[in-house]
């Protein structure tokens, strides 16, 4: 299989949601993209940039992989009868062989299934940015904290002296 493992490129402009404490709360193992089964005034909302991904998580729901606590607003331009709730289990799209990788992962001690970000991708669908994450204790966020300051003061001293 080539090419299995390219790394893709997600313009800043197609983002729509990120979950910024994820990176600092897990450290991250791997990182999938998977796809969500969204409702016509979920994806008009998604496209106006309204979403939100705080407290979101992913896990087996009736043998399915699905999405909780992700609020997307209602769409205001639609009538309440064909708008969909703001927070419901949403649906993924994936290959049975991800799912079955992802599920035995998160039964390791620790192991987490976070969403980083949905974003549009090339063709304008919606997709989700899955991670397989640890969990951070606080002394490991502390550790993380001083590595990136020590990492901003040196590229400083090399700048400033070079």
């Amino acid at each position: 299989m080539a090419g299995k493992n390219k790394k893709k490129k997600i313009s800043t402009s197609n983002i729509v949601a990120q979950n910024r404490r994820a990176r600092r709360d897990y450290s991250i193992v791997e990182t999938m993209e998977v796809g969500l089964m969204l409702t016509g005034t979920e994806v008009k909302s998604l496209r106006a940039g309204r979403a939100s991904l705080n407290e979101a998580f992913a896990g087996e729901k009736h043998g399915e992989m699905y999405l909780f606590n992700t609020h997307i607003p209602v769409y205001e331009g639609a009538s309440s009868v064909f708008n969909h709730e703001p927070i419901r289990d949403r649906k993924l799209l994936m290959h049975r062989r991800q799912m079955s990788h992802l599920l035995g992962s998160q039964k390791q001690k620790g192991m987490a299934l976070v969403p980083l970000k949905i974003y549009f991708n090339d063709r304008g669908l919606a997709k989700l940015e899955l991670a397989l994450g640890e969990g951070k204790r606080s002394f490991d966020k502390r550790e993380t904290v001083k590595e990136r300051d020590w990492d901003r003061q040196k590229g400083r001293l090399l700048r400033d002296k070079g």
